[in-house]
């Protein structure tokens, strides 16, 4: 059924590291709504929280998200807690609270302030909560063992208290209504999602604009390897042995490799910036001690203890962003007693992620094989997200559907806006996970 275009709807991208949002209101095509940052003003919102301790809010610790708690803790990192990429434990039953001050956070609370954040910083624009909210899903959770049931559970009651219609939808088809505007014929396609924690790709088949049933979704596949992995790749070989990995530490007259536990939480931005407790830090201290680089877990403690959580990633977004538009580029971090200058070239880092780039493209594979469809069989793929501009991620879509049926484009807006223009269907429920 078509679109039946009388109600209000908001497509809400909640992104692992961006979120972006669409309104649809009165029959009018979708616009994309804008914060007023610190900054600038800005249609993409960090998802990130920053936290610190102010006797005058209610609870004795105030809040801030998006850009505002960048810059919040840019202000003063000492005395912050940052939080980025909490999406990515939303299928983890590993996580259960994080502790921030005095305080303990589920998924849902921290997902509820981040929306709180969100509405705050509209201008306006998300205060009314009548009509539809279509939620962005990825078709595969990031984690090790997701659990898309205990997923589920945590949005559910993450966004119970918006009073609207609530609907989940799988990323990449949204980013399907969104392409089907640029075509004029009927088409098998492939969309790729690349977000920050997942990969996600639909088959979708698209009769010829006007038809009574344009859409048909033939099968979905996904994988939670994505632009937080690759950062970490990057990471894993530019900092982490200036922190310790792969030295030793003697214990009872005995040489063993530093526990590989402290460098896994560099893998994921929200638990690096939760490992700043007591308990973490004393245990370094000793491991210190022992060690046969003392000055390398000097470097741990003193990233850990002074939240580099965000700069130091933002240094690593830099170098891989370089490295999609120039074959080679220079790495630069300073902080805490670390500093690092190393020459990184494109082939180095692609030989780094082969291993993903080798799931991504099984995992195609697969989307392919329960859609029904071959490689011959699929008119146009449509890439979108942000690692969809690493050329090497490119080149597996280029080789094997050949260039001229790839296109590239809304890397950050492509799939709030097609949410939107599900969220005015009719047969909205059809398209709901």
């Amino acid at each position: 059924m078509q679109a039946s275009l009388s109600h209000r709807t908001v497509g809400l991208d909640f992104g692992t590291t961006n979120t972006v949002v669409a309104v649809s209101q009165h029959g009018r095509d979708p616009r994309l709504v804008d914060f007023s940052g610190p900054v600038e003003t800005t249609d993409v919102f960090r998802s990130a929280l920053c936290f610190w301790e102010d006797d005058t809010a209610s609870s004795g610790v105030a809040v801030e998200g998006g850009p505002w708690a960048i810059a919040e803790y840019l202000s003063w990192p000492q005395g912050c807690r940052f939080i980025q990429s909490f999406k990515s434990v939303a299928a983890s039953s590993n996580f259960e609270r994080a502790a921030i001050f005095e305080q303990r956070y589920t998924f849902e609370d921290l997902g509820r302030t981040f929306l709180g954040e969100l509405m705050r910083h509209s201008d306006g624009e998300l205060s009314d909560r009548s009509g539809r909210i279509i939620v962005g899903r990825p078709v595969a959770y990031a984690g090790s063992s997701p659990d898309p049931a205990l997923a589920r559970q945590r949005y559910n009651l993450m966004f119970e208290g918006l009073g609207a219609e609530i609907h989940y939808v799988y990323e990449p088809l949204a980013a399907a209504f969104t392409y089907a505007a640029r075509l004029a014929d009927e088409a098998t396609v492939l969309v790729a999602d690349f977000g920050g924690g997942t990969s996600d790709f639909s088959v979708v088949h698209m009769k010829a604009p006007r038809a009574s049933q344009r859409f048909t979704a033939l099968g979905h596949a996904g994988i939670g390897i994505a632009g937080d992995d690759f950062d970490f790749r990057l990471l894993d070989q530019l900092v982490l042995p200036q922190l310790g990995k792969g030295s030793e530490y003697r214990s009872f007259d005995k040489s063993l490799a530093i526990p590989g536990s402290y460098f896994a939480d560099f893998n994921n931005w929200s638990r690096l910036a939760l490992i700043r407790n007591r308990r973490t830090l004393e245990e370094l201290r000793r491991l210190q001690r022992q060690a046969a680089d003392p000055a390398a877990i000097a470097r741990l403690i003193a990233v850990i203890d002074n939240e580099l959580g965000y700069p130091l990633y933002d240094a690593i977004g830099r170098i891989k962003r370089q490295l999609s538009e120039s074959t080679r580029a220079t790495f630069r971090f300073s902080g805490a007693g670390l500093e690092i200058e190393a020459e990184v070239t494109r082939a180095m880092f692609e030989t780094w992620i082969a291993d993903d780039l080798a799931r991504i493209e099984a995992t195609v594979d697969a989307a392919l094989e329960t859609s029904g469809v071959s490689s011959a069989d699929v008119d146009r793929v449509f890439m979108t997200g942000g690692s969809s501009l690493i050329p090497a991620v490119h080149q597996i879509f280029s080789r094997r559907f050949g260039a001229d049926r790839v296109a590239v484009g809304g890397e950050l807006t492509s799939i709030a806006h097609g949410l939107a223009l599900i969220g005015q269907r009719d047969d909205v429920a059809e398209w709901s996970i």
